[in-house]
């Protein structure tokens, strides 16, 4: 779909230990600094929104940190003013780009979002290093899905959560992270009444770790990550997985799975399906009046 991305190579001791040194895309960038690699989100002249080539390329540089053995920790970051808006909606109401053409069936549909969405979010949640998103101004809808794969989330002051997608009929986006960011009953409000949280109020409800000034992300994030950093890579790796074993104990996966099926189901409605129509025909003002019409913070 996308040219091969350019890259120089080095070989750790180990037969086929093959681990990408320095990696570029266009729309994201890959650094690594000592034992911190640092993914960055370049599409700030469009809030970050995630195109299909922002989220391949975001893959192949998780999977750039996850291959080089001096990495411990992985800090998702983003240029500009805003974490991420979300998927990339110009790019699916257009449907010319290879996927988005394929959503015009439901199997098309299912595909799309279970290789493009649920494989490469649950790869980050599993990721066996540590990962830290840096969050600043808008973090919604597939934005906020996407820090909440990260371990830990520092949150600029400036930072807002928010996920307004009901009002476009489906049942949201893939995972459902806001029972077990925020609770099950917050959830309920937060998505029902399309509620935007302050980072403070982000911090209280215990979806972020850390509130700082937006002039301090940056540091605080990298403090954080060297903090981690000091923990032999095994410990974190076997620590982090006991923890989301415990979870998935709980049901997390098996219930972002449920949830992916309802949300195939609920897509395909005549509801859906005429909601999505209209959109097309309206463009990005028929979305953000469905987002934006009546939503309260």
């Amino acid at each position: 779909m996308y040219p091969p991305h350019e890259h120089s190579a080095r070989f750790a001791s180990g037969p086929g230990n093959y681990i990408p040194s320095s990696v570029q895309f266009a729309t994201v960038r890959y650094e690594t600094d000592g034992p911190v690699a640092t993914i960055t989100l370049a599409r700030p002249e469009a809030a970050n929104a995630q195109s299909s080539q922002l989220i391949e390329e975001l893959d192949r540089a998780f999977d750039a940190a996850a291959a080089d053995d001096d990495v411990r920790v992985v800090v998702l970051a983003a240029d500009g003013k805003h974490f991420s808006a979300g998927h990339d909606l110009k790019e699916i109401l257009a449907g010319e780009e290879h996927w988005a053409a394929m959503r015009a069936t439901p199997e098309g549909k299912l595909e799309h979002e279970q290789v493009m969405y649920w494989d490469k979010l649950v790869k980050i949640r599993d990721l066996p290093k540590v990962t830290i998103a840096a969050v600043q101004g808008t973090c919604s809808a597939a934005g906020m899905m996407l820090a909440c794969m990260c371990d830990l989330i520092v949150a600029a002051d400036d930072a807002k959560f928010s996920n307004p997608v009901l009002r476009m009929s489906g049942v949201g986006v893939e995972l459902l992270v806001e029972p077990w960011e925020l609770g099950p009953r917050k959830a309920k409000e937060f998505l029902f009444c399309a509620q935007t949280l302050t980072a403070v109020d982000a911090e209280r409800y215990g979806l972020v770790n850390r509130v700082v000034p937006r002039a301090e992300l940056h540091d605080t994030a990298r403090a954080m990550a060297n903090e981690v950093a000091l923990v032999p890579p095994l410990t974190a790796q076997m620590v982090k997985d006991s923890i989301n074993h415990m979870v998935d104990r709980m049901g997390q996966r098996d219930s972002w799975k449920y949830h992916f099926a309802l949300h195939q189901f609920v897509s395909n409605t005549p509801t859906a399906l005429a909601k999505a129509e209209q959109r097309k025909q309206g463009g990005m003002a028929a979305v953000k009046a469905e987002q934006e019409g009546g939503a309260r913070g």
